[in-house]
């Protein structure tokens, strides 16, 4: 039976695990999924997958939980207050009004009103007071649409029960404030997730790669034995490489990753540059390779040929073999040996299958995990 008890938040319509779903950070994502996703994956990405493509299914998963926890938002709201669809956007308005938000509760409020969070900067200029003439424009665009609907269709009319329980009237408005509401979740959702495992994934790949490369991983910022080691550049930390690894004395290389579609040349011949050829380590000086890691190569594109030039080279991950591409392309620059330099390419797929099974992922996932903002 619905109870008269003002709403002033919506997260706390939401349970605990979408509430998690929320917040969670990618590496906190990957933890809720499972290792063992994370490492089917990685080995796709290895063999020439496309990340995207990969991750599909978990962002899927996430969605479809945070669409169910939505549906459930509004018969919770509907439950506790015999307003809350018609007063819904008022609800929202006074949420975002507040000075201090976190992510989640500005997340749910912003889709109410159709918004992301990049809409709501582009639409209401970062200005409070424009809050109020949104929402209402807002609202007489769908109160436009429910009539439209109801003179053409007719009313839309029901009961939504839970156990056998009323707890929601479904009606136009209740309809199209949820379905608005999951669409803009659902470009939210997407948006964040490119970036978050994005940067995930770069370092777990890269990480995969060289362990299995045979390269030891420090699990500092910098070299301990200065010899078959490589370290991960950390979230945040100003710096011209995703990872660093030492083959011998005075042979050092710098690897940098990016899962952005066809590699940009300009973008990835000025990282080739960027990057110096020699660096000081003490007081030896370490002959310095680089190799820039792109998802896709522009066909006819000449970035390969411009980057040898400034003595770097450019790897392309839709490439089924470019892990053994990166063996050859260090055995070519400092006599780099590994069991995949000469390997035949139908043995590449089983022999990364096989060594993933003893690559520790959890080593390369982030120690700092991304908080709300505030």
């Amino acid at each position: 039976m619905t109870q008269d008890n003002k709403i002033h938040s919506l997260v706390d319509l939401l349970d605990d695990e979408a509430k998690a779903l929320l917040s969670t950070s990618g590496a906190e994502l990957i933890k809720k999924f499972g290792i063992d996703t994370v490492r089917t994956v990685v080995l796709d990405v290895l063999s020439g997958r496309n990340l995207r493509d990969s991750t599909e299914m978990l962002t899927r998963r996430r969605l479809a939980s945070l669409n169910a926890a939505t549906v459930n938002m509004m018969l919770r709201g509907s439950a506790r207050q015999s307003d809350f669809v018609e007063k819904l956007p008022e609800i929202a308005e006074g949420i975002l009004e507040q000075k201090r938000l976190s992510k989640t509760e500005r997340w749910m409020a912003q889709w109410v009103l159709g918004l992301t969070d990049k809409a709501s900067q582009n639409v209401l200029c970062d200005n409070a007071n424009l809050l109020t003439e949104y929402r209402q424009r807002y609202e007489a665009v769908y109160e436009d649409v429910i009539a439209q609907n109801a003179s053409a269709l007719g009313n839309l009319s029901g009961a939504i029960h839970l156990d056998d329980e009323h707890v929601a009237d479904l009606s136009w408005k209740f309809m199209l404030y949820l379905l608005g509401a999951v669409g803009v979740q659902t470009l939210t959702i997407r948006g964040s997730e490119k970036s978050v495992y994005g940067k995930l994934f770069e370092r777990v790949v890269l990480g995969s790669l060289l362990h299995i490369l045979g390269f030891e991983y420090t699990g500092t910022n910098t070299a301990v034995n200065f010899q078959r080691e490589f370290w991960l550049s950390s979230q945040g930390e100003q710096r011209e490489s995703d990872a660093t690894a030492l083959w011998e004395a005075g042979q050092r290389v710098r690897f940098d990753i990016g899962f952005i579609g066809r590699g940009n040349p300009e973008i990835s011949l000025d990282k080739v540059t960027r990057f110096a050829r020699e660096v000081e380590l003490g007081r030896s000086t370490w002959y310095m390779a680089t190799i820039i890691i792109v998802d896709r190569i522009g066909k006819g594109s000449k970035i390969k040929n411009l980057a040898q030039r400034v003595g770097g080279d450019i790897v392309q991950m839709s490439m089924a073999y470019w892990p053994q591409e990166i063996a050859q392309t260090l055995n070519n620059r400092m006599g780099f040996e590994h069991p995949l330099v000469q390997m035949p390419r139908a043995d590449v797929r089983p022999y990364l299958s096989d060594a993933m099974e003893s690559v520790p992922l959890e080593k390369f996932l982030p120690n700092q995990e991304n908080k709300n903002e505030t």
